[in-house]
């Protein structure tokens, strides 16, 4: 069975990708990235695993829903974008190992047997995988968004990789909403600024020299401005610890909303 990648991918804004925006063209580079994805990889996966800024827990959570159903978990937009379905199904079989896993690493997991996917699973994984066929399982963060934390999590969870299961951490590489406001789709300086930081710190050779500087983000030009809150960008310190020593690249970057927004895979 082939290692599969890991990914750290942005997922847009709310339903963004099945609904008209100004520009209409805003998400459309984005859109046909995502399409792409599954042609990239060395086999189709066995099971997805994501990490979504959009579920946050005390200790990091393993959603066990028997049926899982969406989470809506946007508002004010089209109605018909609370319709959409992605009816993927659950990868029960993986429960046990994920447990071992993190009990092996000293990680306390909690377990949610009610918990829907929400928008950072579905919104995202409907475009290259509009069939829902593969088994999807999802990892809350913790509430503290300490990286390190994060990293360690990743790390915990690398193993999947060689059974054929694609990690992938749903984000953005730039997230404050304020300046998406005030930009009116004009460039956001703040973010190129950051994107140089992650660019370089994400495809340096020496991957414990990158956790480092990806746990101190904060240090980084631009850090709050670009992520005034973090919750958008530590599903990229799960993907990282989980990369181990492969060397990550940026393999998608486009402008929207007026930000450089960025995709990095590592293997």
């Amino acid at each position: 069975m082939a290692r599969q990648p890991v990914f750290y991918i942005p997922h847009g804004g709310g339903p963004c990708f099945f609904m008209d925006w100004t520009p209409p063209d805003t998400w459309n580079a984005l859109a046909a990235w995502l399409r792409a994805l599954p042609g990239s990889l060395p086999e189709p996966p066995t099971a997805l695993l994501v990490i979504s800024a959009h579920w946050e827990e005390r200790d990091f959570t393993l959603a066990t829903t028997p049926d899982p159903g969406l989470l809506f978990d946007y508002y004010g937009f089209p109605p018909h974008t609370y319709e959409l379905q992605w009816p993927a199904p659950p990868a029960p079989h993986l429960f046990p190992h994920v447990r071992q896993l993190l009990a092996g690493a000293g990680i306390p997991l909690g377990e949610d047997p009610e918990r829907d996917f929400d928008h950072g699973v579905f919104v995202p994984l409907l475009l290259p995988w509009p069939r829902a066929a593969i088994p999807t399982l999802q990892i809350s963060m913790r509430h503290d968004l300490d990286p390190a934390a994060h990293i360690a999590l990743g790390r915990a969870l690398a193993p999947l990789r060689d059974e054929g299961v694609l990690l992938v951490g749903s984000g953005m590489s730039y997230h404050n909403m304020r300046a998406f406001r005030r930009a009116d789709n004009q460039p956001l300086p703040d973010s190129d600024v950051f994107d140089a930081w992650l660019t370089a710190t994400v495809t340096d050779a020496d991957p414990r020299r990158r956790d480092h500087a990806l746990a101190r983000w904060q240090a980084a030009p631009a850090a709050r401005d670009a992520h005034p809150r973090e919750d958008h960008l530590l599903p990229l310190m799960v993907v990282a610890g989980a990369a181990d020593a492969d060397v990550g690249e940026r393999v998608f970057a486009c402008r929207a909303m007026g930000a450089t927004i960025a995709a990095h895979r590592f293997g």
